[in-house]
């Protein structure tokens, strides 16, 4: 029957709209809300939301909203309306309950969608627009899109202040985008403002629950506890009731100072059957108030307990996981045990919980952490036997040692690795004798003697000390960058500089310690050095790895307490200005005036007073490698006589630039090919001279001086020095005879690559790959054969000179290893290779020394290439920029 616009239609399509559709769908509404309360889990551990919705999507997946029933019901009812009541009032409610359904199925596009609609076309009615505003912004929020729907709120509160009713719901929507944005304190003054007019009993005790989460948050305690108090006393579901009372009885005790009552009353809850299947979570909450009075043993033997009665909770079981790997970590520095617990915590944490991945980091990382810890834990020891007077320190290490080992008269090696393990106290190093004979290899002399030679025959003999197979150090082993940290030395270096090596004899051991000691000036700054840096990048981790601001500040006190002046003061200042901006304004001005006033001239400094600087410093580095390419293009040329003028005005105009190792070695080629021997030298003299420290470049020279010295009545003898790509003339000792390299594409079960030279279309940005992933095609394995590879996310970038920086650093500091590199070009990347290591170790060694040299030697924007480690079976997988992505989703959790 079609509608018609009279007054009886009109009358009649209201009276069918609100009694046959709009009440029957508000009735789904409400069934569908009573039963997403009964199966709505909430995490007590966090604040909770203030709806029963899910988290906003951090990475948007768009899916079709799942069927329901009495949603769909809902979204049948309200078209009806509005194809079939066009006449009627309550084409609004029906596009409004359009939008409820869609959002309550997670059609959040198209909830907004309507909603803003409603909003648009409805906005005189001033009820109807605050209510669409409302629930705009509640989808956009679950979109992530949280600046509009900041935007939106703001709208919608200006509007509500003439509103006299139903803006509970408002004001409690505007309340969680505050917490969001970590804004407690204006949450507080929404939630008490909606919580006075909410007539939904139920949503008004969650909001009380979650305003006494705020108000404990930010150390309001006494009204904490009174909301928590209503909350118990009210008709809260039965787990809310729970954690409520929980709570109230842990405040009690902070108002009271009741501390034994409070451990007390928290296991009488033991007592009531009621809250048997809480009990892994009255036992977390014991543990919290032991560890809280630094009672670290017994609140690690209540949260085992925890654990122990966890059999549902996995939430629950993680924290408590958690705090004990916690407490191994910074309490009882039982790294083993800690790495052990941190593992479990990854393995069965949900990955939505809170602080998911700082966790995994954390398992991942706890090395490097432990690395730092032991040094200091190492040094401070060293340090406190060293004050004593002589006549009694070798006593003292000694009685220090001696409950430590345990000698067993086999001849055998003790490694290092004892002195830097926590369990050492604790572990014999007596080995059982096999009683099957001498399988074990360092048993076996046949064995070890054949080994000793395959060794010489590719090492030579080299000495048994840190980084053994490199030639030359580089400086990535020292420092990577000024907040990332890298100087740490990994043991006690003995005073006269020899090896680290300790011996099965007790007496060995002690000696090693003794000359370890820092007894002079020297060895003890030597030693300060090395806590200083231990504790920097503690800090730097905790700062830029995890995002843990206030565990990073801790550091950097401590940091300071000790050695109040040291080498990364301008950096601390400059964290502590960063990490406390919007946590304490006062303190972070502070910081920030030590930068300026201390360290005016520091790159720090030029930031705070220019926040441009950063980007002006981005364009001054891709000037000068555009600069440098540039030159080195003219150096392919041949064009010596112009290389040399652009590189005299390059240095000329940059003293400063990291390239200027570079600029002075083509020059000194340049002069090479052009002049004789002693003009050669005399350039190859001023670039040892003058960047002494240069670990691309100066390592190299230095060999070809050597060489020079070695064959020098040959080379005067020459007309010019180099001997222009002659084969038949003599080179230097690291200036092998380039070879072609086969373009040759890699074997896969896929297409071909393309090799070399092929101009291939600018690439889309690398994304990270699909969280949801399947399992991997890549293996972890043990290879025969390791590559290190340096992905160029840019197919159209000429990578000549990066190659040449790249065989300059490999023949300085590898001169030894016959190392080759190799160039792959894929659709929308260029692989470069490195090729090859024996081992994952020998591979990790080169990473670790290349590493903090990669700007220098690729001269091409940082963000366009990334290095990583890969064995040969997995780099033939390589085709495409998705297969790398996979890849390097894979290396995070292998290879460590």
């Amino acid at each position: 029957m079609a509608n018609k616009d009279t007054a009886v239609d009109r009358r009649f399509q209201n009276l069918t709209a609100r009694y046959n559709y709009i009440y029957n769908s508000n009735v789904l509404l409400t069934e569908y809300n009573e039963s997403l309360l009964q199966s709505y889990t909430d995490n007590y551990e966090k604040i909770l939301p203030v709806y029963l919705d899910p988290e906003p999507q951090v990475n948007l997946v768009l899916t079709p909203g799942v069927a329901n029933k009495q949603l769909d019901e809902v979204i049948t009812k309200s078209q009806t309306i509005i194809n079939e009541k066009s006449f009627s009032n309550y084409i609004d409610d029906a596009y409004m309950l359009l939008g409820k359904a869609n959002y309550l199925k997670g059609n959040y596009f198209i909830a907004a969608e309507y909603f803003d609609y409603t909003a648009k076309t409805y906005g005189s009615d001033l009820k109807t627009f605050i209510m669409a505003m409302n629930w705009k912004a509640r989808s956009q929020m679950e979109l992530n899109n949280m600046v509009l729907a900041d935007k939106i709120i703001d709208t919608m509160l200006r509007a509500a202040d003439e509103l006299k009713k139903d803006i509970a719901e408002p004001l409690a929507t505007a309340a969680q985008m505050r917490i969001y944005q970590k804004r407690n304190k204006e949450a507080i003054l929404f939630l008490e403002s909606a919580i006075e007019r909410a007539e939904e009993k139920q949503l008004r005790i969650r909001w009380q629950f979650i305003l006494a989460q705020l108000q404990e948050k930010e150390k309001n305690i006494t009204d904490a506890y009174a909301n928590f108090t209503r909350v118990e006393k009210s008709n809260a579901p039965f787990e809310m009731y729970f954690h409520a009372n929980l709570n109230r009885i842990k405040l009690k005790a902070l108002l009271s100072g009741e501390k034994l009552n409070k451990e007390q009353q928290l296991l009488a809850l033991l007592k009531d059957d009621k809250n048997t299947d809480y009990t892994d979570q009255i036992y977390y909450q014991v543990g919290e108030l032991l560890s809280a009075e630094g009672n670290f043993v017994k609140a690690a033997e209540y949260y085992n307990k925890s654990v122990q009665t966890s059999t549902r909770n996995q939430n629950q079981k993680a924290l408590s996981y958690l705090r004990i790997a916690d407490l191994n970590f910074k309490e009882f520095n039982n790294y083993i045990k800690a790495k052990r617990y941190y593992d479990s915590t990854v393995v069965i944490l949900p990955k939505n919980f809170p602080d998911y991945d700082v966790n995994v980091k954390k398992a991942n990382n706890l090395q490097y952490l432990t690395d730092r810890y032991t040094i200091i834990a190492k040094e401070d020891t060293a340090q406190a036997i060293a004050k004593l007077p002589a006549s009694e320190r070798e006593a003292k290490v000694k009685a220090y040692l001696t409950p430590k080992v345990e000698v067993a008269n086999t001849g055998g090696v003790i490694n290092n690795q004892f002195l830097n393990d926590p369990d050492f106290p604790n572990q014999s190093l007596n080995t059982p004798k096999n009683a099957g004979g001498n399988t074990f290899y360092f048993s076996n002399n046949a064995a070890i003697s054949a080994g000793f030679g395959d060794f010489k025959k590719r090492w030579g003999n080299r000495q048994l000390e840190d980084n053994w197979r490199q030639s030359v150090r580089s400086s990535a082993q020292e420092t990577n960058s000024v907040l990332a940290g890298g100087n740490v030395a990994t043991g006690i270096t003995p005073a006269n500089g020899g090896s680290n090596q300790a011996t099965a004899d007790q007496t060995s051991l002690e000696k090693q310690f003794m000359d370890g000691l820092p007894t002079t000036p020297e060895l003890l700054a030597t030693s300060n050095q090395k806590v200083v840096d231990a504790y920097f990048e503690i800090a730097s981790f905790y700062q830029q790895e995890l995002g843990d601001k206030a565990e990073a500040n801790k550091i950097y006190a401590e940091l300071l307490k000790k050695f109040p002046e040291n080498n990364h003061l301008v950096a601390i200042y400059y964290s502590l200005y960063l990490n406390n901006k919007s946590a304490n304004e006062a303190k972070s001005e502070e910081y920030k005036q030590l930068v300026l006033k201390k360290f005016p001239e520091s790159n720090f400094a030029k930031t705070i007073s220019d926040p441009s600087y950063s980007a002006k410093q981005s364009q001054l580095e891709n000037i000068a490698i555009n600069n440098y390419n540039v030159a080195f293009d003219t150096y392919a040329k041949k064009d010596y006589p112009n290389l040399v003028k652009q590189v005299n005005d390059n240095i000329s105009a940059f003293p400063d630039n990291d390239f200027a190792p570079q600029y002075a070695y083509l020059k000194a080629i340049a002069i090479g090919r052009t002049a004789k021997v002693d003009s050669l030298l005399t350039q190859f003299n001023l670039i040892n001279t003058l960047y002494p420290n240069d670990k691309i470049i100066t390592p190299l020279v230095r060999d070809h001086l050597k060489y020079i010295e070695a064959n020098l009545e040959e080379f005067k003898q020459r007309p010019v020095a180099l001997i222009d790509f002659d084969p038949n003339a003599p080179r230097f000792v690291s200036q092998a005879t380039p070879t072609p390299v086969e373009n040759k594409p890699l074997v896969t079960g896929n297409a071909p690559v393309k090799v070399a030279d092929a101009t291939v279309a600018k690439p889309v940005e690398v994304k990270p790959a699909d969280v949801n992933k399947p399992a991997s095609i890549f293996s972890a394995a043990k290879s025969e054969e390791y590559y290190y590879v340096i992905d160029v996310a840019d197919a159209t970038l000429t990578l000549s000179s990066s190659r040449f920086g790249l065989g300059q650093f490999n023949r300085g500091n590898y001169p030894d290893n016959d190392l080759v590199h190799k160039l792959v070009e894929l659709d929308n990347d260029q692989l470069i290779y490195v090729t090859s290591f024996v081992d994952l170790e020998d591979a990790k060694l080169y990473e670790s020394s290349i590493i903090g040299q990669l700007k220098n030697i690729m001269k091409v924007p940082a963000n366009l290439y990334k290095g990583f480690i890969i064995s040969k079976e997995n780099f033939e997988k390589l085709i495409n920029r998705q297969r790398i992505n996979e890849y390097l989703e894979f290396l995070k959790d292998n290879y460590k």
